[in-house]
């Protein structure tokens, strides 16, 4: 009777663990796939605005660097206010006319430039921000992806604790086993009840930030086929460098401190203004032309240390992205590395790995309640299945991390059209 007592537990306890451990969640709400997660979050990212606004304004600076200085308007009257025949105004001598700058040293051309590469790294920081975004949202979708799969998992141990304690509790009642397996039973299903709670709450806070990132509630499904992807990762080969982002801006900031040193040299030559002016003569009431020049007299500044800070921030620039090339070239081969290695150990974790201890702790289970083995046995085959899970998630959530990274690091530069238009 104790026999078919426990085959009959057995059975309904299989089907139970089974049910528990092939159910997930329902959601009548569609998935939500990573890339419209990317979506998402790019019409609404105040970083892309940001850099937007940034590209604005070196445009309308662009437009301002081609403007000529602006005409003056000059107005003056003498000989008025004195004392005899200076009295009044009736030796007054009035002067209108226009005075013009003349820009030379090629200062337009020189802040022309200087404009472009502001506006070329602007673009630049465009694209930045649209990488790092898609890196920020990635790595929030992996954590509320990891989360979901933990709270599964969660769950799922907690049923089969539930059914160890009525196991446990059958065993008892026969005077097969001691009232202590039935304590330690319910120890295991307390704890793996508090393992729900706290897995529900990472959950619902790593939902919260990735809601928070595109904008609108994460109510529906994730992506756990992509989450169970591990893409085929052969032997790294090398990444050229020169199209990255990275090196991009590196250039674009020594583009930019080589135009202020033009600047900088354009800025000793001294403008020319030229003046042309009708002087009327209240006395006569005659009209004379006046004209004139006027040339600054460079004494006390005449712009070498202007230049010699301009070539100082351009060399400095030149210095930083040699600095730029070697570290992109360095975190790229370890990035590199990284992926391979959280490939290898994803795919084994959740593959052989799981696929064995899933094996050992249903045996156990049955073994158990069939008595052919012991409660420590099955404890140790439940300890080793959940660790087993446990690290297959952790792998994979590794994986797509390490992957993003490494997209980010190589993600390509906008092209020379894209960053003079």
């Amino acid at each position: 009777m104790q026999r078919l007592i426990a085959a009959l537990l057995a059975v309904a306890s299989c089907a139970s663990i089974a049910q528990a451990q092939s159910s997930e969640p329902i959601s009548t709400s569609p998935t939500l796939t990573l890339e419209q997660a990317l979506a998402l979050a790019g019409a609404t990212a105040p970083a892309l605005d940001a850099a937007t606004a940034a590209v604005r304004a070196a445009e309308a600076g662009r437009t301002v660097a081609g403007y000529r200085p602006n005409p003056s308007i000059v107005a003056e009257t003498e000989n008025v206010a004195g004392s005899g025949q200076y009295r009044g105004v009736r030796s007054a001598e009035t002067t209108a006319g226009l005075a013009f700058p003349i820009e030379l040293g090629g200062k337009r051309s020189a802040r022309i430039a200087m404009a472009d590469a502001i506006g070329s790294r602007a673009r630049i920081g465009s694209a930045l921000a649209e990488a790092d975004l898609r890196l920020a949202v990635t790595q929030l979708y992996i954590e509320a992806t990891a989360a979901d799969r933990r709270l599964v998992t969660a769950r799922e141990q907690a049923g089969i604790a539930r059914e160890a304690l009525r196991a446990a509790g059958v065993r008892v009642q026969a005077g097969r086993a001691s009232p202590l397996e039935q304590q330690r039973a319910d120890v295991l299903r307390i704890n793996a009840e508090t393992a729900v709670e706290r897995a529900q709450r990472l959950a619902e806070v790593a939902r919260d930030n990735l809601t928070r990132r595109i904008g609108q509630p994460v109510i529906g499904a994730l992506d756990m086929a992509w989450y169970d992807r591990v893409e085929g990762f052969g032997p790294a080969q090398p990444i050229a460098t020169a199209g990255t982002l990275a090196l991009a801006a590196a250039r674009a900031d020594a583009t930019t401190a080589e135009a202020q040193v033009r600047l900088a040299r354009s800025q000793r030559v001294p403008d020319v203004t030229l003046s042309a002016s009708a002087r009327r003569l209240e006395a006569t009431n005659d009209v004379a032309a006046v004209f004139g020049v006027s040339i600054p007299f460079p004494v006390f500044n005449n712009g070498k240390a202007a230049v010699a800070q301009a070539r100082a921030q351009s060399d400095q620039a030149q210095a930083l992205r040699r600095v730029a090339e070697l570290d992109t070239a360095q975190d790229i081969a370890r990035a590199q590395v990284e992926v391979a290695n959280a490939a290898t150990s994803a795919r084994n974790a959740s593959g052989p790995a799981l696929a064995s201890a899933t094996e050992a702790a249903r045996i156990a289970r049955i073994g158990y309640r069939e008595g052919k083995f012991g409660q420590l046995d099955l404890l140790d085959a439940e300890r080793t299945l959940s660790e087993t899970r446990t690290a297959a998630i952790d792998a994979l959530a590794t994986y797509h991390d390490a992957k993003a990274r490494l997209q980010r690091l190589v993600a390509a530069a906008p092209s020379s059209e894209e960053t003079n238009q």
